[in-house]
């Protein structure tokens, strides 16, 4: 799967909310009132990355868990991280 360029990556994410690219990975943070409520997120989100086959690089700092996406192979971003984070995205939405 081809890298994506700068513009390219700036466009689908614009749609994405709290999305920005960092560097050659797409990125969000996202804050939870108490710890087990980040973990049961990450767990959530292993089990879509899982089905896509596709895992992001997961961060835990106390109640704030920070996802960085890329495509390792590529080394960049492709359309397969513009799909995961979209699929977190509807994930989220679901939820709320």
């Amino acid at each position: 799967m081809a890298k994506l360029k700068a513009a390219q990556v700036d466009e689908k994410i614009s749609s994405l909310e709290g999305w920005k690219r960092k560097g050659s990975f797409i990125t969000k943070k996202f804050e939870f009132e108490k710890f087990m409520d980040g973990i049961h997120f990450v767990n959530d989100i292993a089990a879509i990355a899982e089905k896509l086959d596709h895992h992001p690089d997961i961060h835990i700092r106390w109640t704030t868990i920070r996802l960085e996406i890329q495509t390792h192979d590529e080394g960049g971003i492709t359309l397969l991280d513009i799909k995961l984070a979209t699929e977190i995205e509807k994930y989220l939405k679901a939820k709320s």
